[in-house]
């Protein structure tokens, strides 16, 4: 089972937007992980990782991640052949089509 922490910077008072976050992974992967961890910060910092490798970081991502974009990130590490219904419909909808040969 696998560990995800949620660094989020006290200065921006995040701790409400990193635990929303928090209920919705342990909602979803209720039987994947051990825990995860709300870890206070500062510095405008929010930062999620999956056993200790980043999966986000607020600077560098570029705000805040989606809902759907998280699990699909959490999800990829924890449990790859799991289908999250309808939140994977929009990742496939956003790809590139092949083009036909006809």
């Amino acid at each position: 089972m696998s560990r995800v922490a949620i660094e989020y910077c006290t200065q921006c008072r995040w701790l409400l937007r990193a635990s929303w976050m928090a209920q919705e992974l342990l909602t979803t992967f209720a039987t994947d992980l051990s825990e995860v961890a709300l870890i206070p910060g500062e510095g405008g910092v929010f930062r999620i990782t999956v056993d200790g490798e980043q999966i986000w970081d607020r600077k560098a991502d570029g705000g805040f991640p989606e809902i759907p974009v998280l699990k699909q990130r959490v999800r990829d590490r924890v449990a790859p052949d799991r289908s999250l219904g309808h939140s994977d419909k929009s990742s496939e909808q956003a790809q590139p089509q092949p083009e036909s040969t006809d």
